[in-house]
């Protein structure tokens, strides 16, 4: 039988928690030279490696990520448990780490979450930002429990993952007060020529719109592409044009000092939750997508 020496999993989970082996050898009075020959062995005992070059940092590699996440837990665990038999019991959390893809509206991502952090016992919800792409492989690699993407996972990908369909909405536009107030008569056909702010190609919402676009003649005039719903939402505050926003969270323009111009049911925004796994366990997993199917999106 093999035995996984902790030893060595520690400064190799301290390394990468650190972000070098100076920093690391510091935290535990280990020399440099000692610490990653110790490491060399744990990925020898592996056949993995779980590092790369970085310039002159270290980077994880993906069985790297994965063996970082096992390790957390293992550590995590490991404290808990002292703390039990020494007679100070932990009110242990339940982790939830959460992939939000870029394009995303935060609002949405914001709405969809909410339940997790009313979830009894306590949920501690981690949330990661980025491509779907390299979201997705971090679900792979075990280190999210879910990823929330606004279109399903590619069938193409080289592991399994199930896509869950959250909702569908429709799209309002917005704009501050004076574009609004200008744009407002004559919706949609007033959205011709106006200066819009718009999801990037790549995107399902973009799809949609640009289909509804043209079936109903207008051609707004794009000023600015945004794979980040977020930075969209910031630039359209500042007046430069319209943007596309989900009708379930349009309550909460009044935030961003933005008016609604109008809504369509015509054109669709949709949002999913992608998993490893086909049946959802994780308890917070279930909780936000059944509040989502059954209340955000009902």
């Amino acid at each position: 039988m093999e035995w996984l020496n902790y030893h060595h999993l520690r400064y190799f989970w301290t390394v990468a928690r650190e972000g070098s082996l100076r920093k690391a050898s510091e935290k535990l009075h280990v020399s440099q030279p000692s610490m990653s020959a110790q490491i060399q062995a744990l990925q020898q005992s592996l056949g993995e490696n779980l590092f790369r070059r970085n310039g002159r940092s270290l980077a994880l590699t993906e069985m790297g990520r994965m063996v970082y996440g096992y390790a957390d837990e293992i550590f995590s665990l490991g404290e808990e448990l002292l703390n039990t038999v020494k007679g100070h019991p932990a009110n242990r959390l339940i982790k939830f780490n959460v992939g939000i893809a870029d394009s995303v509206p935060k609002l949405v991502a914001k709405e969809i979450l909410k339940p997790a952090f009313f979830h009894e016992p306590p949920v501690h919800v981690i949330c990661h930002e980025g491509k779907v792409e390299d979201l997705l492989a971090q679900l792979a690699a075990l280190r999210l429990d879910i990823v929330l993407a606004d279109e399903p996972a590619s069938t193409s990908l080289k592991f399994k993952s199930f896509n869950h369909l959250l909702g569908a909405c429709g799209v309002t536009f917005c704009a501050t007060s004076s574009l609004a107030r200008k744009l407002r008569r004559g919706f949609p056909k007033s959205l011709d020529g106006a200066p819009a702010l718009l999801p990037t190609q790549n995107t399902s919402l973009r799809r949609s719109l640009e289909k509804w676009f043209q079936t109903i003649g207008v051609r707004p005039h794009i000023i600015g592409e945004f794979e980040d719903a977020a930075l969209m939402t910031v630039v359209a505050a500042d007046g430069l044009g319209i943007m596309p926003m989900a009708a379930v969270v349009k309550k909460e323009l009044s935030r961003y000092k933005l008016e609604i111009i109008g809504t369509t049911e015509k054109c669709t925004d949709q949002f999913y939750a992608i998993s490893s796994e086909r049946r959802l366990t994780h308890p917070a997993v279930v909780l936000i997508t059944e509040s989502a199917q059954r209340k955000m999106f009902k």
